[in-house]
């Protein structure tokens, strides 16, 4: 069976060619042209076409250090199919390091866009109808909030068999039940009937070793599930079973004051253990963080100064 015809931003493209696309939606207020590249890769054998994105928010540079390892790696030259690559959606909030577009406005929150709408509802638009219309599987690549580390975790609907076997087969340290909210780009991948895996790690402004690799390795194995990875690749079994999540809870700090985790991102703890402190700047007071409950830690606040009611931990309390 031959290829099926796939056009992306009005480029017929080809089985067996290699393409650079340019995502042309608006210039600087200097006139100054803005490149997005899409890097386009498709074999001479039919297959499924699948899409990896970051940086939908500026300031989550490790979603884009995956996507760019995928590329400079020859990860994205499939063995069947096309893949699509878009490392920097929100070039604008990226060239600031901010998590916006200059209009304010996260795009995360404003798909499936409007085509003469804001400036970042008009990059929703064009990514949907000239895109994400040609694409049979996504997976989207974010990273945590400014000072508050992520650990490598697939992010995903509930009541979806086939969403859970790919969380599975992805390969991250934990899969997290979390609802597709309304004008997200998962949520338009959704009603689109496109999959999407959502993968969030690390925090932004800060590239980490241990969640590139995380990324890498799951887009390596989805692309094996799919049949579509080089035979140059190895790919090899996560270590350990993905923990899948149906709840967790934030702990947040009781005091005000200079704050130290003492436990691991991934780690499981029990119920009371110290995984933390909180001092004052004169060496006068010093507060144990006691876990408030069993469960693995998702999550860490890195911020050396919290304030009381901050958010320090998120631990697991419920799984599937």
């Amino acid at each position: 069976m031959p290829a099926k015809p796939i056009t992306i931003l009005g480029t017929r493209i080809l089985p067996g060619k290699s393409y650079e696309l340019n995502f042309d939606v608006a210039k600087l207020h200097t006139t100054s042209t803005i490149d997005v590249p899409i890097i386009v890769e498709r074999s001479k054998k039919p297959g499924p076409t699948i899409l990896f994105t970051a940086g939908i928010h500026g300031d989550e540079v490790n979603g884009v250090e995956i996507v760019r390892q995928i590329i400079a790696k020859g990860i994205n030259k499939p063995k069947c199919g096309t893949i699509i690559c878009i490392p920097v959606i929100n070039i604008f909030g990226f060239i600031n390091m901010k998590r916006e577009f200059p209009d304010g406005r996260d795009l995360n929150r404003v798909f499936p866009g409007i085509k003469r709408g804001s400036l970042a509802s008009r990059v929703a638009y064009k990514l949907v109808n000239e895109v994400v219309t040609q694409v049979d599987f996504a997976i989207d690549f974010h990273t945590g909030g400014s000072g508050r580390f992520n650990a490598p975790q697939i992010r995903i609907a509930k009541n979806n068999p086939k969403l859970d076997a790919w969380a599975k087969s992805f390969g991250a340290p934990f899969v997290l039940y979390s609802k597709n909210l309304k004008k997200s780009f998962r949520n338009t991948c959704y009603k689109l009937g496109v999959p999407m895996l959502l993968f969030e790690g690390g925090k932004s402004y800060h590239i980490d070793a241990t969640v590139t690799n995380t990324g890498v390795n799951g887009a390596k194995r989805i692309l094996h599930h799919f049949g579509m990875l080089n035979s140059k690749f190895k790919v090899s079994a996560p270590k350990k079973d993905c923990v899948f999540i149906t709840q967790s809870k934030w702990q947040r700090a009781n005091y005000s004051g200079m704050f130290k985790a003492s436990v691991a991102i991934n780690s499981r703890v029990e119920k009371d253990d110290i995984i933390g402190n909180i001092t004052d700047p004169y060496g006068k007071f010093n507060h144990f963080v006691k876990a408030a409950h069993t469960g693995y830690v998702i999550n860490v606040n890195e911020s050396p100064i919290v304030y009381q009611g901050d958010a320090l931990f998120n631990i697991t309390t419920a799984l599937k």
